[in-house]
C-alpha cells in the first residue's frame, strides 16, 4: 500500500471505531458555549455500543508510561510559543531553572485550561521540578499585568489590543502581584514574563529537542510515568492523556 492508500485505511479504521463509541466532553469544556445547567449527558446514538472509557481514538496514543516529551509530542505540539520563549531564555544566558520555567509556563494554556493558568501550570508540574520553578510559573500570571522597565519588561501592547486599554486586572491578581514583588524569587518569575514571545515570529527555528537535556536534569519523570503515579496532580495528567473519558 502506499502511504495515502495507509493513512486511508487507518482513518477508515479509526472512523469506524469511533462509531462503536460515544466521546462525551465534560461540562466545562462546553460552558459558555452552552449554559452549565442546560448540559445533559448525550444518549448513545443508534450504533453505538458504549462511552469511551479508555483512549480517544481521534487522538495520537501515548506509550504506556507518558513522560513529558510524550505529552509535548502527543498534547501540546507544535507548542510554538513555549518553544520561542525558552529558547529566547536559553539564547539570553539563563540559568537551566529559568529555561524551565519558560518551557513550562503556559502548558495549561496548550494542553489544560486558559482561566488561571498560571496557577493550573504551575500545579501541574509542583511535584516534578525545582520549587523556585513552580513558583516561577504560578506567579508570572500576576506579574505579566504589571510593567518593571528595569528588569526589560514593559506592559504587553498585544494585551491593550486583546483586552482593552482599560483592563484592570481582578483584585486577586493584584494581591499576587504585590506579593511576589517582595519574593525572593521575583526575579525568576519575572525572567518569564521578560522572555513570554508575545508577537510570534512565523519565521522563528525552534526544536524541541534542543531541551531535552535540560528536561532530564530538572523534570523528575516518574518512573510509572505521568499520570500513573501517586503524586497530587495524577490526574491532571491522565486528564490531559484522555480527556474525553466519560467518567
Amino acid at each position: 500500500m502506499t502511504i495515502s492508500e495507509r493513512a486511508d485505511a487507518l482513518e477508515e479504521i479509526m472512523s469506524r471505531h469511533l462509531d462503536e463509541l460515544m466521546a462525551v466532553k465534560s461540562v466545562l469544556f462546553v460552558s459558555g458555549d452552552i449554559e452549565p445547567k442546560d448540559v445533559r449527558t448525550p444518549p448513545l446514538s443508534r450504533g453505538a455500543k458504549r462511552y469511551v472509557m479508555g483512549d480517544d481514538p481521534r487522538l495520537s496514543k501515548m506509550p504506556a508510561k507518558p513522560t513529558l516529551a510524550d505529552f509535548f509530542t502527543h498534547r501540546f505540539m507544535p507548542a510554538n510559543h513555549l518553544l520561542q520563549s525558552a529558547t529566547h531564555a536559553l539564547k539570553a544566558g539563563q540559568s537551566e531553572k529559568i529555561v524551565m520555567a519558560c518551557l513550562l509556563h503556559d502548558i495549561a494554556v496548550i494542553g489544560f485550561i486558559r482561566g488561571d493558568h498560571g496557577y493550573w501550570g504551575a500545579q501541574l508540574v509542583e511535584p516534578y521540578v525545582d520549587e523556585e520553578v513552580s513558583w516561577a510559573i504560578r506567579n508570572h500570571q500576576a506579574l505579566r499585568f504589571y510593567a518593571d522597565e528595569a528588569a526589560g519588561y514593559a506592559y504587553p501592547e498585544a494585551y491593550v489590543r486583546n483586552f482593552g486599554d482599560a483592563y484592570t486586572p481582578e483584585p486577586y491578581i493584584e494581591a499576587a502581584y504585590k506579593s511576589a514583588r517582595n519574593h525572593k524569587w521575583y526575579m525568576s518569575s519575572r525572567s518569564i514574563t521578560v522572555h513570554d514571545i508575545y508577537s510570534f515570529d512565523p519565521n522563528a527555528v525552534v526544536n524541541f529537542d534542543d531541551f531535552r537535556d535540560i528536561i532530564a536534569r530538572n523534570f523528575k519523570q516518574p518512573a510509572e510515568g505521568l499520570g500513573l503515579d501517586d503524586s497530587p496532580v495524577a490526574h491532571m495528567w491522565r486528564t490531559m492523556n484522555r480527556p474525553t473519558r466519560f467518567l
